[in-house]
C-alpha cells in the first residue's frame, strides 16, 4: 500500500464534512451524496479495498458517483488506481492491463467487462455496495511502480500503444489547488462534468478543483451526455443535458466548442445564463471561435496542460486573458522556453511504466513550441515533433495553419500535410451541405493572411471523418498525422503532381488555391 503518499484532497474533504455536512457534494442521474455521505462512503469502500489487499486496482465504469467514488476510496487505501478509458480499443485495453499488473478490475458494466476482458479476468466475480462488481485478475504480473504512484493515466499519445504515466496524489492535489485559487473569485457552485473522467482534464481539473471550491459535481452518465460508442457525440442530446442541469462551469475539447457554436447559429441554442466559466483545452483554439463564444453567450476560456503534469498548467480566466494565448501559469509552476519549446517546473509525474527514470529533469520538455510575452502569457504554436520542412527549408507549423481554417464553421476538420514538399496541402473535411466554392473562397480568405510560404495551394475532402476509433485522432482529439498520412497517401500523393512539386519557386508565391485534388 502507498500509505506515504497521503491524500491531502481526502483531508480537505474530511474539513468539507465537518463545516457543510449536508451540501450536496456529487450528483449523479440516480445517485448522489452530500459532503457527510461521501466521506462516510470513501470510508467505507477504502476498508473493504484494503481488506481485499489491493494494491493495483483498475476500473472501467460509466461516468457517474462511482466512479469518483473508487477515485476517492483508492486515494484512502493507498491503493493505485488505474483508470479504463471506454473509449481506447480492446488491443490498448488489454496492454494497460498487462502493463499496469492490476489485480483486480472495479466495473458497474459487469456484463460487458465480462466479454471485453475474458482473458485478463476470471469468470467469478463479487458484487459490492454502489452497482460495482470487482473482477480478479486471473494472473498478475507486478509492474515496477515509481514510489508513491497513485494513479497511472494511459494517454494515447502520438502513437497507438498508450503509455502509462504515473502520478502522485500530492501532484493531482497541487494542480486542482492551484485551479481553485485562481477560479475562487468566480464562486462557481456546480461543476457538469462532460468528459469521460478517464481523463486527467475532467478527473482533476474538473471534479477535484470543484470540491475544493466547496462545489457540487454533476456527473451523468456518457450516454446522457449524448456520448455513443468511441466518438460519437449527440449535440442534441449534449444541449439538453445543458440545459437541465444548468451548471456554472463546464470542460470542453475544442471540437465540442465548435459543435455547441453550430448548434446556436444553426438551430438557436442558447447557453444557460448560469454559465460563468467555460474552460477549453485540447488542442489550439482560434481567437475567432472564442470571440464568436463570448458573444454567443458562452464564457469560454483557453488552457493548457499534460498529464505529466497533473493536467492543467496555464489558464486563461475573467480579468486576465490575452487573445491568441494560453493564459498564465498557475501559482504551482513555473513555465519557460528552452530553444523555442516549452518547459515547467513544478509537480510532475513520477515517470512512465516502461521509463522510471524519464522525471528526473528539474524542468520537463514538453514537445510543444511557443512563446511567452511582455506580460507572462503564454502562446502555444504546435508541437515540434510535428513541423513540416518544406523543399524550400521553411520551417511550417501545421497547427498555426490549422487553425486559422478552423475559424470557419463550415470546416469540422483538417490537416495540413507538406513535408518535403514545395507547398502545403490540406485534408478536409467539410460540414454537410457545404458548397465547394464556399471552401475555396475560404481557403483564399485564409491564403491572404499566411505569408507565402505557409499558404495552402491544394485540398481534398476527407472520405470520412477522423476519429480516435480508426487511430486516427489521440484520445483528446489531435491528428495521429503519421497515422493519417499511411491512411490517406494516396489522396496526398494526387495533391502533389510531379510538375508542381519539382517545378519553380511560383509554389511559394501563389495565393491561388486550386480545385480539390479530391472530391
Amino acid at each position: 500500500m502507498n500509505t506515504a503518499n497521503t491524500s491531502l484532497l481526502i483531508a480537505q474533504l474530511r474539513e468539507a464534512a465537518a463545516t457543510f455536512p449536508g451540501r450536496a457534494a456529487l450528483l449523479g442521474d440516480r445517485q448522489g451524496y452530500t459532503y457527510g455521505e461521501l466521506l462516510q462512503a470513501v470510508e467505507a469502500l477504502a476498508a473493504d479495498l484494503q481488506a481485499r489487499e489491493l494494491r493495483v486496482l483498475g476500473l472501467y465504469a460509466n461516468n457517474g458517483p462511482n466512479w469518483l467514488l473508487v477515485d476517492l476510496a483508492c486515494q484512502l487505501a493507498g491503493a493505485t488506481l488505474v483508470p479504463l478509458p471506454g473509449f481506447f480499443s480492446p488491443q490498448q485495453l488489454q496492454h494497460t492491463i498487462s502493463a499496469s499488473g492490476m489485480q483486480a478490475l472495479l466495473t458497474d458494466m459487469p456484463l460487458n467487462s465480462a466479454a471485453t476482458f475474458a482473458d485478463a479476468f476470471a469468470g467469478d466475480s463479487v458484487e459490492l455496495p454502489g452497482g460495482l462488481t470487482l473482477l480478479r485478475a486471473k494472473s498478475v504480473h507486478p509492474a515496477v511502480l515509481p514510489a508513491a504512484t497513485a494513479k497511472i493515466t494511459f494517454t494515447s499519445g502520438s502513437t497507438g500503444t498508450p503509455r502509462g504515466v504515473c502520478l502522485s496524489n500530492a501532484t493531482q492535489f497541487a494542480t486542482a489547488q492551484a485551479l481553485a485559487t485562481r477560479l475562487a473569485p468566480l464562486d462557481c457552485a456546480t461543476h457538469l462534468c462532460l468528459l469521460p473522467l478517464a481523463t486527467l482534464l475532467e478527473n482533476v481539473a474538473g471534479a477535484y478543483t470543484c470540491w475544493l471550491l466547496g462545489g457540487t459535481v454533476l456527473v451523468p452518465g456518457l450516454e446522457r451526455i449524448g456520448f455513443s460508442g468511441s466518438s460519437q457525440l449527440d449535440m442534441a442530446q449534449l444541449c439538453e443535458c445543458i440545459d437541465d442541469h444548468q451548471p456554472d462551469s463546464m470542460i470542453l475539447l475544442p471540437q465540442m466548442l465548435k459543435a455547441l457554436l453550430d448548434r446556436v447559429e444553426r438551430c438557436g441554442w442558447q447557453p444557460p445564463a448560469t454559465l460563468q466559466f467555460v474552460a477549453v483545452g485540447g488542442g489550439k483554439v482560434s481567437a475567432d471561435l472564442l470571440r464568436s463564444a463570448h458573444l454567443h453567450g458562452l464564457p469560454v476560456y483557453e488552457g493548457y496542460g499534460l498529464s505529466e503534469c497533473g493536467s492543467v498548467v496555464a489558464l486563461n480566466v475573467p480579468g486576465a486573458v490575452r487573445e491568441g494565448a494560453a493564459g498564465k501559469p498557475l501559482p504551482h509552476c513555473e513555465i519557460a522556453l528552452r530553444d523555442g519549446e516549452v518547459v515547467v517546473r513544478g509537480p510532475r509525474y513520477l515517470g512512465y511504466l516502461d521509463d522510471g527514470d524519464a522525471a528526473q529533469d528539474e524542468w520537463l520538455a514538453t514537445g510543444d513550441l511557443g512563446s511567452l510575452d511582455a506580460d507572462g502569457y503564454l502562446h502555444i504554436t504546435g508541437r515540434s515533433k510535428n513541423i513540416l520542412i518544406s523543399s524550400y527549408g521553411r520551417n511550417i507549423s501545421p497547427e498555426w495553419i490549422e487553425s486559422e481554417l478552423l475559424r470557419s464553421q463550415s470546416i469540422l476538420q483538417c490537416v495540413v500535410v507538406g513535408d518535403a514538399r514545395a507547398y502545403c496541402s490540406v485534408l478536409l473535411l467539410a460540414r454537410p451541405g457545404t458548397e465547394m466554392t464556399e471552401i475555396e473562397q475560404w481557403l483564399a480568405t485564409v491564403n491572404g493572411l499566411l505569408p507565402d510560404y505557409a499558404r495552402v495551394r491544394r485540398w481534398a475532402l476527407l472520405p470520412q471523418p477522423l476519429s480516435f476509433a480508426d487511430g486516427l485522432l489521440t484520445a483528446n482529439g489531435r491528428p495521429r498525422r503519421d497515422a493519417i498520412a499511411q491512411r490517406y497517401a494516396d489522396i496526398i500523393e494526387n495533391l502533389y503532381p510531379s510538375s508542381e512539386t519539382h517545378g519553380a519557386a511560383a509554389a511559394e508565391t501563389s495565393a491561388d488555391v486550386s480545385k480539390p485534388g479530391v472530391a
